[in-house]
């Protein structure tokens, strides 16, 4: 009876695979882009509406950018949350969730972590100090970079690849600061779904140099506090090299920890990452792989904003096959296709073919000046 049994399960047909799950669709939202959605009660409307017709699940609304913030709070400058208040009579935040929750669409507050753009007036910085700001391997802090960028002679041959003023996560105050501006941010808004973490990584210099220990180049966080830091806790002398590159790859990683140990249990934490993932560990200190693997993270955005489609092939496949992959999303430039519409879905569909957890699309507010593209986007092959 067994041989029989043997036989007969030989000329079953194959179980077929379990198909993998609709990826989750998600578009960035910005606060002071084209749109200043959270500026005015109709835009928010017209915000769940668009996303609702589009067919995303997910809302990655930016509420804390250059030191200010779209929510009440004690720390941050809440100059645009009271400036809002004061116009419409409520708060953006509530009306968003209220709106966007009926139409079950989750939404997930956008902070902008270590960058405070061009703000040298931020909260944080007159509470920490100037020691806030990173500093370079000359010993020039980025607050005394003309214009926000690479001073001569330097500057002819190396630039910024994000001009600004970014902040040192290893000094102490600045982690402890941005603890109590989410903290603000959870009160005011409990209701939200998750925390979307930007910008949480060093600047990339161009030319890029893959780590400290190469003498040509130019990379960040020397500052006296940080170098003292360093040598308490690592019990050695300050030089350059991989012990050195590993210390500031773990501040920034701080950030991640410690922001997350914070949120309520029901939020997801996540973080917009540069796509490149060995040269965001290696040049930006952003180790986004660990995060996946240690569970710091439920999931990353790999921001693979390009025009040649091969290269979104070829990075789509290695992200979804890298550590963490089954929680890698992708995040596509369709700002770039607004004049070739087709583009964005052929985008799209290249990123569907590696069955990723999600798509996030940058940004919402280009979408939104060109409604005739919004309403031809698809979020599937058919």
């Amino acid at each position: 009876v067994t041989a029989c049994a043997e036989r007969e399960s030989d000329t079953l047909p194959p179980t077929a695979p379990s198909p993998s799950p609709a990826p989750r669709r998600a578009l960035w939202v910005l606060a002071e882009g084209s749109h200043r959605t959270l500026e005015d009660p109709v835009r928010i409307d017209r915000l769940v509406e668009d996303a609702s017709n589009l067919g995303a699940t997910d809302l990655l609304v930016q509420v804390y950018r250059a030191g200010r913030c779209w929510f009440p709070s004690r720390h941050a400058d809440d100059t645009p949350y009271r400036n809002i208040e004061a116009a419409s009579g409520e708060s953006p935040l509530r009306r968003l969730l209220e709106r966007a929750h009926a139409e079950g669409l989750r939404v997930h507050a956008w902070f902008n972590a270590l960058s405070l753009a061009q703000n040298e007036a931020a909260p944080l910085l007159r509470h920490v100090g100037r020691q806030a700001v990173l500093v370079d391997r000359e010993g020039r802090s980025l607050l005394d970079y003309p214009k926000h960028d690479v001073p001569a002679p330097d500057r002819i041959h190396t630039r910024l690849g994000t001009p600004g003023v970014w902040l040192d996560p290893a000094v102490p105050g600045v982690i402890e600061y941005l603890e109590q501006t989410l903290d603000d941010l959870v009160q005011a808004a409990p209701d939200l779904d998750g925390l979307h973490l930007d910008y949480i990584r060093h600047p990339l210099a161009l030319p890029l140099i893959p780590g400290s220990r190469f003498d040509l180049g130019l990379d960040f966080g020397y500052g006296d506090l940080s170098r003292a830091r360093y040598e308490r806790e690592r019990g050695v002398r300050f030089r350059r090299g991989d012990a050195w590159d590993a210390f500031r790859r773990d501040q920034v990683s701080e950030v991640v920890q410690r922001l997350g140990a914070r949120l309520p249990e029901n939020w997801e934490l996540s973080g917009a990452v540069l796509p490149w993932a060995d040269r965001a560990y290696l040049v930006a200190m952003q180790d986004w792989r660990r995060w996946l693997e240690e569970g710091w993270m439920d999931f990353v955005v790999a921001m693979a904003y390009t025009r040649d489609d091969r290269l979104l092939r070829y990075v789509a496949h290695h992200l979804r096959g890298g550590i963490g992959g089954e929680r890698v999303w992708l995040g596509l430039g369709t700002w770039l296709f607004l004049r070739k519409p087709e583009r964005i879905q052929a985008q799209i569909l290249l990123t569907l073919d590696v069955a990723p957890a999600g798509i996030a699309l940058f940004s919402y507010d280009a979408l939104a000046g060109a409604p005739e593209v919004l309403e031809g986007i698809r979020w599937t092959s058919e």
